[in-house]
């Protein structure tokens, strides 16, 4: 119901921080800036190394595939005042959510 990108689905999850790295096609929780337990209906991929983030935001898993997909949604045309809006809307139309195979 607000502007896009702002979140707030009406709920929080915890952070569950572990020892997985924020590398190129990790998947991590979004979050307010508030605190780590904020998190709600937003990811992110990290597009490049971001170790930073690295036990302040929850990693929960990693692209197998799709890094030409990552690096083109990296290179669209951005603009607005902090230069991170793209100019045309980016749409992600499906995922696969693969299982944990466990060694």
């Amino acid at each position: 119901t607000g502007m896009p990108g702002t979140g707030n689905p009406g709920y929080t999850i915890n952070a569950e921080f572990n020892d997985t790295k924020h590398r190129r096609g990790v998947l991590s929780m979004a979050r307010s800036p508030s605190g780590p337990n904020t998190a709600g209906c937003q990811f992110f991929v990290c597009h490049a190394d971001a170790q930073h983030l690295d036990g302040q935001y929850t990693a929960f898993g990693k692209l197998e595939q799709g890094y030409e997909t990552l690096d083109a949604i990296a290179n669209v045309r951005v603009a607005g005042p902090q230069g991170s809006t793209p100019v045309q809307p980016v749409h992600l139309h499906a995922a696969v959510v693969l299982p944990v195979l466990k060694q």
